[in-house]
């Protein structure tokens, strides 16, 4: 198999150990292995000489190039990968060597079977749904999310007001610190954090959740994800902080924005015996008596 292998950084340790084992790992294997050229510029200064790496920038539909994408670090690395992977379907799959890894579901320990599981076809292939956000100005080279699009106050205390349309209809005017619309992916982020509600994965819906709201009675909402969200911002300040994940850019309350779901998915591929469920109460201590 052609398996492409992703990190943001290598310097940490465990980063580190659990970067060297899996390609030491898929080289053994017979595997074809795919790095960016960061990487295999770091392979060849301190890894093994005698390993082949071959170099990505991007894939695409035109050009998928792999058959998997494996990334190596926390939750935060699959973010990352979603500008590698593009529209081309290529699955991912995370192995956790960061933190909580709702996403990256492969511990380091188990690297050598779930090698073993993804030759023998025990897994599948799960979609998740990414947004889209089309501006006035171009703000991102890659625009789209896999967890959630935000807009925050940024050089003031005063609170921001986010007038916001559904479908060009109006539907309130947020007076807080931001708005966060996820996806049911993302449902477990930020936005979770703000008091939004956990939506599952394969959820036809996005979530808004206001960031510390001015008026209580304010909650998240739960809407379709076949609607286009659109945005108009009110504040004291002159410029205001937008983000897609964890890429941010400045934007001036001229800027004229709009999210909707995108037309392609984020291909993440499960192993057998790795269930959301499962991952919801093991993160999120679900279930457990702590007083012992």
């Amino acid at each position: 198999m052609k398996i492409g292998v992703y990190a943001k950084s290598v310097r940490d340790h465990k980063h580190e150990s659990g970067f060297n084992l899996l390609l030491e790992t898929l080289s053994r294997r017979g595997h074809e292995v795919w790095c960016t050229q960061s990487l295999v510029d770091y392979v060849q200064m301190h890894g093994s000489t005698g390993l082949k790496l071959e170099t990505f920038q991007h894939l695409s539909a035109q050009e998928p190039l792999l058959d998997l994408l494996i990334c190596v670090g926390g939750d935060g690395t699959m973010l990352d990968a979603i500008s590698l992977v593009r529209d081309s379907n290529v699955p991912v799959l995370g192995l956790n060597t960061g933190r909580l890894g709702f996403l990256a579901g492969i511990s380091v320990e188990g690297i050598d079977k779930a090698i073993a599981d993804v030759e023998r076809g025990n897994y599948s292939i799960e979609g998740r749904s990414l947004l889209q956000l089309e501006s006035s100005t171009k703000l991102f080279d890659y625009a789209f999310a896999l967890n959630d699009f935000v807009i925050h106050k940024k050089e003031t205390s005063s609170m921001i007001v986010v007038h916001t349309y559904l479908n060009g209809e109006f539907m309130n005017s947020y007076w807080s610190d931001g708005l966060i619309i996820s996806t049911p992916t993302g449902s477990t982020g930020y936005s979770l954090s703000c008091g939004g509600p956990i939506i599952f994965p394969g959820s036809d819906n996005f979530v808004i959740t206001p960031i510390a709201p001015h008026n209580l009675n304010v909650r998240p909402v739960v809407v379709s994800d076949n609607l286009v969200i659109s945005f108009e911002i009110e504040g004291r300040a002159s410029s205001y902080l937008t983000s897609l994940d964890a890429r941010s850019q400045s934007i001036s309350g001229e800027t004229h924005m709009a999210v909707r779901k995108a037309d392609h998915e984020l291909k993440i591929l499960r192993l057998h015996g790795d269930h959301f469920m499962d991952t919801l109460r093991n993160k999120l201590s679900w279930g457990f008596d702590k007083r012992n």
